[in-house]
């Protein structure tokens, strides 16, 4: 008897894919996404005001905390620009004292575990884009403002109104070194994703900026400003009562001693009321929340992969800013960037996320004099360009379209002149009275006794509905047409009411209505079928 050749083999599948390739996969996006992370860690630490270390403590539980239990796998996590301006304010208020604002993002955590196990996290998604993109935008115009005079040579200020007060001064006498640094970093920002060379391209450009800039200020020894991260940056120079101590012996470079000496609990900000303090946590927690739910949903669209579970997401989210706190960390949110250099690196799994959380925490403990040899001015001008792209002009435009452009000016505009809170909640409260208006927005046209009514007949268009209806004349057979779009309660008894008065009057009322309307309002009368003509009689008439 025969048998049969042999079956030639299916091609894998990817989702068969041997381990070792998937493991290599993961491996390659790791190190993708920490070439990203690193010098975004630093920026956002220093446009904060925090401790540079805060950055990569952030970065660190991001990536091995958040990632080992998101709802979101492919999405990383770390410190975002989104919260630069809170965190900046939050450091003010506690008059410098970091393990202060770290006791805020502690409670912050706690309060994002809290909404998880309330399962609200799809409630955040209905805040209006055009509200969140100006926001951004705000966001964006302030961190640009203040890391131009980090570029320049100077301080940022601690609003915009001072930062633009103090820019012509500024630009008349510019620190030329730190300028012609900072404007290196920026030429190879924006001319590194335009070169010809695909393989080039794949490095990403905030690491080769870093590097190019720091490179070049290496032929200065004197003249630049450059990170640091030891004690004089009020890491660890703070008793555990929140007093300020000498300086002590400094950690010794490449052993670790940097990441230790940051590490340290939090102290409550006794000199605030409890309420200011939770009010300030909850501002956090919310925008952070906010932030991080909607880049969830964004990856989802990168990945075209199983959803993200959101309220698994947040409580990550809030895990993640309880133990960065507790460490002495910055605030931690989803990050777009990271999210898609990860997905766009070929990451399928959130071994990848995890994975660059621990290449930060290795180069950190064993490289810490390549951090410290980082120019300010490089990561300021890194800064600037992340603020100017947070302004999405294609935004605006697609809002513009939508007749949402002034919501979305008004949130800059309490963004960048008020504060941030304040700017998202004048934003807010503008979306819920265009709410309003246009629920309350109805047409009522009368031509004889023809009434056609269109928009939204609501509670806010009863007024308008009654008067217009007393003006018909009584006794007459009256139809009223409704297209709208919506109807509630109040508009459906205002229209019966006058209905039942005026037939009582001897007049005849019929109402026409769209069929979604049939069943949430059954007494709305169906348009009467107009009756057959009776036929003919033959030789009628004769």
């Amino acid at each position: 008897m025969n048998t049969p050749p042999p079956a030639s083999p299916e091609p894998a599948s990817p989702a068969a894919a041997p381990p070792a390739g998937g493991a290599l996969r993961e491996l390659s996006a790791s190190l993708v996404v920490f070439l990203v992370a690193v010098p975004l860690c630093l920026g956002i630490a220093l446009a904060s005001n925090a401790p540079v270390m805060a950055g990569l403590i952030a970065g660190i539980v991001g990536g091995i905390v958040v990632g080992s239990i998101a709802g979101a796998p492919l999405q990383v996590s770390g410190p975002a620009a989104g919260l630069v301006v809170l965190v900046f304010g939050l450091t003010e208020q506690m008059q410098g004292n970091w393990r202060m604002v770290c006791a805020v993002i502690v409670l912050a955590g706690v309060m994002q575990i809290a909404f998880a196990a309330l399962r609200v996290a799809r409630l955040s998604l209905a805040v209006s884009p055009a509200v969140v993109h100006g926001m951004l935008a705000g966001i964006g115009i302030l961190i640009a403002l203040g890391q131009v005079h980090v570029v320049l040579g100077g301080n940022p200020q601690s609003s915009a109104l001072a930062n633009l007060r103090d820019l012509p001064s500024q630009l008349a006498s510019p620190n030329l070194l730190s300028l012609g640094i900072g404007v290196i970093a920026l030429v190879v920002l924006i001319g590194w994703p335009r070169l010809k060379f695909a393989s080039l391209r794949k490095v990403p450009a905030p690491l080769v900026a870093v590097v190019v800039g720091t490179l070049v200020s290496l032929a200065w020894v004197d003249g630049l400003e450059r990170i640091s991260l030891v004690a004089d940056d009020h890491v660890h120079a703070i008793s555990a009562s929140g007093e300020v101590l000498p300086d002590g012996p400094q950690a010794p470079v490449g052993d670790g001693g940097h990441l230790l000496a940051a590490i340290g609990l939090p102290v409550w900000p006794s000199h605030l009321g409890l309420l200011a303090v939770i009010q300030a946590a909850f501002a956090l927690a919310l925008i952070a929340s906010v932030e991080s739910l909607l880049c969830a949903v964004a990856t989802d669209k990168l990945h075209g992969g199983k959803p993200a579970k959101l309220d698994r997401e947040l409580f990550a989210q809030g895990v993640g800013n309880t133990v960065s706190g507790l460490l002495g960390g910055l605030p931690i949110t989803g990050v777009i960037v990271r999210s898609s250099a990860n997905i766009g690196a070929g990451a399928k799994t959130r071994g990848s996320a995890i994975l660059h959380g621990v290449w930060i925490l290795l180069f950190v403990g064993a490289l810490p004099f390549v951090v410290e040899s980082i120019p300010k001015t490089v990561l300021a001008a890194l800064l600037v360009l992340i603020g100017v792209r947070l302004v999405n002009l294609g935004e605006a435009k697609h809002l513009r379209e939508h007749g949402e452009l002034p919501l979305y000016l008004i949130t800059v505009g309490g963004v960048v002149f008020v504060n941030l809170l304040a700017g998202v909640a004048i934003g807010f409260a503008c979306a819920l009275l265009r709410l309003v208006w246009s629920l309350g927005k109805v047409q009522i046209e009368v031509q004889g006794e023809r009434v056609t009514i269109s928009g939204a007949l609501t509670f806010l268009a009863v007024p308008r509905l009654t008067e217009c209806l007393r003006e018909l004349t009584p006794g007459q057979r009256v139809v009223i047409e409704l297209h709208v779009e919506s109807m509630d309660h109040a508009g459906w008894a205002a229209l019966e009411s006058w209905r039942e008065g005026y037939e009582a009057s001897g007049g005849q009322v019929e109402i026409a209505r769209p069929e979604h309307l049939a069943a949430a309002f059954p007494g709305v009368a169906q348009p009467s079928p107009a009756p057959e003509p009776e036929p003919a009689l033959v030789g009628a008439g004769h």
